[in-house]
């Protein structure tokens, strides 16, 4: 049985570790979290007492981390992940973080002989769940040989984007067009009820001609046209509007350092960021359109 450690066990992490305990790996498991940790040794984990544990003796490390500043912390320095683990461990970074950080971790872990791979996802709560994952993947093409049946047991569609820190590329530029394409979804159904065009028949007239868009037709903004999409639940979250408009700030930091002008997906990380200040950022995301609406 394979090796793996797996440390970040949230809404994300606890059940792509989950399947991995299906598919047979053998998982030492982490979280400052002693409940996700519980639940996963119940479901055939072993408990490691920190993340260098989790590191110690194993083929692969997979995180599931917040920000940048939480995987350089944990991978970096005499009592990270690096240092505990053995040479030619292969680390799989499914943290969504900025590109510097994800590039800075990877040279370190090939410094110390390691290989890494950033691979940040797409998919949400359902997609970890249901392991249909998108993994975007950057890093060498030997790295992510290694890394794939491990995504492969967690994730549908596995993409090697290039380079390490290129998973994050592909992650921010990626969740940019959903941000934004969402909120035009949003703005076009208030415009037509108060024209008073029904939802409805907007849906049908534009999800079959040149305004169709995964927003409209997967994940639509109004209750009734889409009955598994959170309107339809009062915006109960798949992914929260905070996680956009951190990947939207993400981009943002992208653009500066790439020196590229992204004015829209400027104004759409400004619209979130409305939506944080008026304590609603655990809605769904696309329950912006409460805010084109004047309901937040």
């Amino acid at each position: 049985m394979t090796k793996v450690g797996f440390i970040g066990l949230g809404n994300m992490g606890g059940p792509m570790a989950r399947n991995l305990l299906k598919a047979g790996y053998q998982l030492k498991v982490f979280d400052l979290s002693e409940k996700a940790v519980a639940a996963l040794v119940e479901a055939g984990a072993t408990k490691a007492a920190n993340a260098r544990e989790a590191a110690r003796d194993v083929e692969f490390v997979v995180t599931m981390l917040p920000a940048g500043e939480h995987v350089r912390s944990v991978y970096l320095g005499e009592g990270g992940l690096i240092a505990a683990a053995i040479r030619g461990t292969v680390f799989i970074d499914s943290s969504t973080i900025d590109v510097p950080s994800a590039r800075e971790t990877t040279a370190a872990a090939e410094k110390a002989g390691m290989q890494m791979v950033d691979a940040p996802v797409s998919g949400g709560v359902g997609g970890a769940e249901a392991g249909t994952l998108t993994f975007m993947v950057g890093g060498t093409a030997d790295a992510f040989g290694k890394a794939k049946p491990l995504l492969e047991k967690m994730g549908k569609n596995i993409f090697h984007a290039g380079a390490a820190g290129n998973g994050q590329v592909a992650k921010v530029c990626n969740n940019m067009i959903l941000g934004i394409s969402m909120i035009g979804v949003s703005e076009a159904f208030v415009l037509g009820e108060k024209l008073g065009l029904d939802a409805q028949t907007l849906f049908d007239i534009s999800s079959t001609a040149s305004g169709q868009c995964w927003s409209m037709t997967s994940y639509c903004p109004v209750p009734g046209p889409v009955p598994t999409s959170p309107a339809n639940r009062d915006y109960a979250p798949g992914f929260t509007a905070a996680m956009m408009l951190k990947d939207l700030r993400l981009a943002q930091d992208a653009s500066k350092t790439a020196r590229t002008p992204t004015p829209l997906g400027a104004q759409a990380a400004q619209l979130y960021a409305l939506m944080e200040a008026a304590g609603e950022e655990n809605l769904d995301f696309s329950g912006v359109i409460k805010l084109i609406r004047g309901e937040i």
